[in-house]
């Protein structure tokens, strides 16, 4: 099946063979793609390593046969976005988190919509925390794991604001103590449902209660991108 100028994203590259590289790519109507690139590393290639950048939008033609797609064309659809810094590195956590998290095929493109976004606040300053918070909502959301931030476990209770929970990624937000190891308050769950930026204290509940639900959702996993962020070296 031919894709002709499908918009999209590279989010990782690694060498394949002698003058190849194996992409992963988040495209608009086709979900996350493995892509081989085919010639890209050579002194003669049509097409140079360069275009294929992570954080640049593209439109892509490809080939897809079974699980992998082969690249025949690639062009560069406006500017790069320029991410240093605390941005880069959250960039690079996107990129992680959309590989680790998604299946391949498996058409989003609300999420491609997300990701686009979150890219653009990034780069235009937007604090990088509550950004990627943002992000692990709408990306849980599009997976089919969203959460439930409005109401408590059993689905009938609406959540206080003053209120503190404990979130249980199988059952939803209990209500608990203050002092329950990793609980958060209502206001902070009803705030990042209704798009609104909580306080230092809020954000830093949430960062724990996502981290939670991801490693729940990598089956105990890690990202390496959290080490990164935290400003430990990744193990080897």
């Amino acid at each position: 099946m031919r894709l002709d100028q499908q918009p999209a994203y590279v989010l990782h590259a690694r060498p394949y063979r002698e003058t190849s590289l194996l992409l992963e790519c988040l495209t608009r109507d086709h979900g996350r793609l493995g892509v081989v690139a085919r010639g890209v590393r050579g002194e003669r290639a049509k097409l140079r390593r360069a275009q294929l950048e992570p954080f640049q939008p593209l439109a892509l033609d490809l080939l897809l046969r079974g699980e992998l797609a082969t690249l025949t064309g690639a062009e560069t659809v406006g500017l790069p976005l320029r991410l240093g810094g605390d941005q880069g590195l959250a960039g690079l956590y996107l990129n992680e988190l959309v590989v680790r998290l998604t299946a391949r095929q498996d058409a989003q493109p609300a999420l491609f919509d997300a990701y686009a976004n979150t890219l653009a606040r990034l780069a235009g300053g937007e604090p990088a925390g509550w950004t990627l918070r943002r992000f692990e909502r709408d990306l849980l959301e599009a997976i089919g794991y969203g959460l439930q931030l409005q109401h408590a476990a059993n689905g009938e209770q609406a959540l206080q604001a003053q209120a503190h929970y404990r979130y249980d990624v199988e059952q939803g937000a209990l209500r608990c103590d203050a002092a329950t190891a990793h609980a958060v308050r209502g206001a902070d769950l009803l705030a990042l449902a209704e798009d609104r930026m909580p306080d230092r204290a809020g954000l830093a509940a949430l960062r724990r209660l996502m981290r939670e639900v991801i490693r729940y959702h990598l089956g105990g996993g890690e990202l390496r991108a959290w080490r990164v962020l935290a400003g430990v070296p990744p193990r080897r």
